[in-house]
């Protein structure tokens, strides 16, 4: 028997998905389709001027530009030997923040809520969620207030530059970003007390978890550590000799580490920075254990979990953002960027996108100019995971009717919520 969904909506960039199951119900081939054309954004790069570079790379992704440009700056400031200042360390800590809650309010509200209620209709959605669409749309545009503010534009930000930001913003404008923040606020409870409320599939399995580390804070802008299964890696180990990339079936990248698939994004983060997440963020999450009477080990074996755990990062990168602006705001300003000159060298970036980690990896050749160039996103990270994820759903539902097992398929792949336009890059 196959179960084929042509094309999977509510997901950033087109997927599909295949399994080929016997009549004993033992799974026979699985796959997510990607359903898009290889973009070679890397290929595009080679040649091209340095200062150029993250500009480029921000095209990779019209959800998480911030995340591809500032990590592009971080990567060519490593190959250069640049040190950026304090004050640009703090204006890209926020539009990081700021990047993250955008993206999980949208996906949450716009493309993960809607199947668990199996509601197609974008307008009885919204009518049935009046109050908490509301509050999504106050918090998105103060995200994008936000990143707005200092990226210079909402979309595809302009002034992050290598060394810094071209221009930065008075501090005015930042307090302006501050008169929203309570409103935001409670904008965010509103929206985490409906993902609390929802009835959850079962899904149990052992995963790999994936991110960023720091011993005592919440892993954001920039990432020191990776750590996975337990064991910690720095950056250039793990990028250069831990992570097994597969390209032989373009046109998205599939990772594994050693061999095993992993997980990324929010649940993750919080599975490997526990320590270092809000006090409020954490209660919540018990509180949502203990409302279903399930343990940390349960909590951490079903991925349909990563839509809450969304919504509680979403309140945590709040509260980086009131601490970051009341630090800004109390700081003389200093200059807007560090000058550099161009020189051979190589480095790597590694940020916590909103789907996880992002490495983005540039050498700089005798010409001044990119000789090579390596992104590897977070969806191109965790495709096997999700794949691995499938397999045990399947004979879950195997006496679910045809409709009704596309539709947990579908919820399955959308509170991964893959960005399959990045994984194409």
């Amino acid at each position: 028997m196959k179960l084929i969904i042509p094309h999977i909506h509510k997901t950033l960039g087109g997927a599909g998905f295949f399994s080929k199951i016997s009549q004993k119900g033992e799974i026979r081939e699985l796959k997510i389709n990607v359903l898009e054309g290889l973009r070679q954004i890397e290929g595009i790069l080679i040649g091209r001027r340095v200062f150029e570079t993250p500009l480029v790379i921000s095209r990779v992704c019209g959800i998480c530009p911030t995340s591809h440009i500032l990590n592009a700056c971080a990567s060519l400031e490593k190959a250069l030997g640049i040190i950026v200042s304090s004050q640009t360390d703090y204006l890209r800590r926020l539009i990081t923040s700021a990047q993250i809650i955008q993206s999980h309010s949208a996906h949450l509200f716009f493309m993960s809520l809607a199947d668990f209620f199996n509601i197609d209709d974008e307008e009885k959605l919204v009518g049935k969620f009046s109050k908490e669409s509301k509050a999504v749309l106050i918090l998105r545009d103060f995200a994008l207030k936000v990143i707005g503010t200092v990226g210079g534009r909402t979309v595809h930000p302009i002034t992050p530059i290598i060394g810094g930001f071209s221009k930065i913003p008075g501090k005015n404008n930042l307090e302006k970003i501050f008169k929203d923040y309570d409103k935001a606020y409670k904008a965010s409870l509103t929206l985490i007390n409906l993902f609390n409320n929802l009835e959850y599939p079962q899904l149990n399995r052992e995963t790999v978890f994936c991110s960023s580390f720091s011993e005592n804070t919440y892993p954001h802008h920039k990432g020191e550590r990776i750590k996975i299964k337990d064991t910690i890696f720095s950056p250039e180990d793990f990028f250069s000799s831990q992570v097994e990339e597969d390209l032989k079936n373009p046109p998205a990248k599939r990772t594994t580490f050693k061999g095993e698939p992993y997980m990324l994004g929010a649940i993750a983060r919080i599975k490997n920075n526990w320590s270092g997440l809000n006090q409020e963020s954490k209660n919540l999450i018990g509180e949502f254990k203990k409302q279903r009477k399930i343990t940390d080990k349960d909590f951490f074996k079903n991925n349909f979990y990563n839509s809450f755990c969304q919504a509680a990062e979403i309140l945590h990168f709040l509260e980086e953002i009131k601490k970051d602006l009341s630090i800004l705001l109390k700081q003389e300003a200093d200059k807007p960027f560090v000058k550099y000159e161009i020189k051979p060298g190589r480095g790597l970036g590694l940020l916590e996108a909103p789907r996880g980690c992002l490495f983005s990896y540039f050498e700089i050749g005798e010409s001044g100019r990119i000789i090579d160039c390596s992104i590897i996103t977070p969806t191109a990270q965790f495709l096997r995971n999700l794949e691995e994820d499938l397999k045990i759903l399947l004979p879950q539902i195997k006496d679910f009717s045809r409709d009704k097992k596309i539709r947990r398929i579908r919820t399955l792949v959308r509170a991964y919520d893959p960005c399959i336009s990045c994984a194409v890059h």
